[in-house]
C-alpha cells in the first residue's frame, strides 16, 4: 500500500513501525541517552526509538527538543523517519538538523498501521509505503 505525504525533512528510510496516538516531547519524553521513552503516562514508555518509522500525531514541549532529536542521531539512536499528522516546528527543525526524513499531512489510516509492519518513507517522492505480510 502507498499513501502519498508531504515532505517536510528530505530522505528515505526504511524500518519497523512505531506507532502512537500520543504527541511526543522529545525533552521529557524520551532518553536522548538510551533512545527510550521514559515518560510513564506515554503509551511507548519503555519502548526504544532507535532504528523504527516513528508514527505520531506531532510534537510538543520545549525547543530543546530539537536538539534531543539531535543528539539521538549522534548516538545512533535516532528514528530511521517520522511520520506526523501535521509536524510542527520542534520535530521539523531536529530532522531537519539530524538528516531524518519527515513526512507529514498523511491521512488517519496511517495512524492505523500496526507496531512492527515494515513501513519506507521516501519524503523526497513524497510516499509512504506500508509492507504488509499478508
Amino acid at each position: 500500500m502507498e499513501i502519498k505525504c508531504h515532505k517536510v525533512a528530505c530522505g528515505c528510510a526504511r524500518g519497523p513501525a512505531l506507532v502512537t496516538g500520543d504527541a511526543i516531547s522529545f525533552l521529557g519524553n524520551v532518553d536522548a541517552k538510551t533512545g527510550v521513552v521514559v515518560d510513564p503516562a506515554h503509551e511507548l514508555f519503555g519502548q526504544c526509538i532507535a532504528g523504527k518509522v516513528l508514527i505520531f500525531p506531532g510534537g510538543k514541549g520545549s525547543t530543546v527538543g530539537s536538539y534531543v532529536i539531535y543528539q539521538l542521531k549522534k548516538r545512533g539512536l535516532a528514528p530511521a523517519a517520522m511520520i506526523n499528522i501535521r509536524s510542527e516546528p520542534i520535530v521539523a527543525v531536529g530532522a531537519i538538523i539530524s538528516g531524518i526524513p519527515l513526512v507529514d499531512r498523511v491521512t488517519e489510516e496511517t495512524m492505523q498501521i500496526k507496531s512492527g509492519t515494515l513501513v519506507e518513507v521516501d519524503a523526497d517522492q513524497g510516499r509512504v509505503r506500508i509492507f504488509r505480510d499478508d
